[in-house]
């Protein structure tokens, strides 16, 4: 099978139950359901929760059994993408080729919903009965400090505080797309490693990937920002010029943005070098992922 039918088959399976979770029986709350659904259900590539299934079955589990702990992931990625395009944020009006929840369902249900999404994967990660109970704790412990204020949250901070501020350097940047974006890459296979109680070498490997796939992956999206194609995307490009946002390109060029995403993207390969044929799929992402910017 291609990574593009893998990723296919797989956003598939992730689509089917996502759009099965978020219900309520109080009609009061029924407007709050609805802009949650709006955005959980409105498309993207789901490489989140692929990823973390994908890491349980290279390392020999059945990710039948964690769905919804992958479910959980995309409710959170949501999220997040809610308040980012939100005015206090990167205002922006399209996401994934529709309007932005607050567009569509005005700031405060926006602001709402997000949080609805945020609460509920965690309420739908402590519910799972399928891990052993200690490891689902030790990855759930991992997920909400990557997305919170010492991950995430505190990676959006530095770019709402470095907009129109002086132009940060290389090693910030690094930090802020670290904290933003590589950091739950990194939780999210870690929490499959977990899962999958591989051996302590198996996880500093896996975690050498998801951090270089992290940085690939968000070096190409500064790259598309300019370079990228609007109908293509969902979204409007030159959001980063708009907001006076330093990224990879206003910091390296398009051509050494380029450059640092191909040294990225081979390292996150080099660290499946003892994985053999389970890995394929991990691999492959790799490469899928850097053709986004060619």
């Amino acid at each position: 099978m291609t990574v593009e039918a893998y990723l296919q088959s797989q956003k598939e399976r992730v689509d089917r139950r996502l759009a099965q979770l978020i219900r309520t029986e109080i009609p009061q709350f029924s407007g709050l359901y609805e802009a949650m659904n709006y955005s959980l259900n409105a498309g993207g590539k789901r490489i989140r929760p692929i990823l973390f299934l994908s890491v349980l079955e290279a390392l020999g589990k059945d990710p039948a059994g964690y769905l919804d702990l992958a479910c959980a992931l995309e409710c959170v990625h949501s999220y997040s993408l809610i308040h980012d395009d939100l005015p206090a944020m990167d205002d922006d009006d399209y996401r994934r080729g529709k309007p932005t929840n607050h567009r569509v369902y005005g700031e405060g249900t926006a602001i709402l919903a997000g949080d609805g999404l945020l609460t509920y994967a965690f309420e739908l990660m402590a519910a799972q009965r399928q891990p052993e109970p200690a490891k689902l704790l030790e990855a759930i412990h991992v997920f909400a400090r990557a997305a919170g204020p010492a991950g995430m949250v505190g990676g959006q901070f530095f770019d709402l505080a470095s907009t129109d501020a002086p132009r940060i350097g290389l090693d910030e940047l690094k930090l802020m797309h670290r904290s933003k974006t590589g950091i739950i890459f990194a939780a999210v296979v870690d929490m499959a490693a977990i899962l999958a109680a591989a051996a302590a070498g198996v996880r500093a490997a896996l975690a050498a990937y998801a951090d270089n796939l992290g940085l690939a992956f968000q070096i190409t999206d500064d790259i598309l920002d300019v370079t990228g194609d609007e109908s293509v995307l969902g979204k409007p490009v030159g959001s980063d010029e708009k907001n006076h946002k330093t990224t990879y390109v206003t910091l390296l060029s398009p051509a050494g943005a380029k450059k640092e995403a191909a040294a990225a993207a081979e390292k996150a390969r080099l660290a499946l070098a003892g994985f053999g044929e389970n890995a394929r799929i991990l691999r492959d992402l790799v490469g899928y992922l850097e053709k986004r910017a060619q």
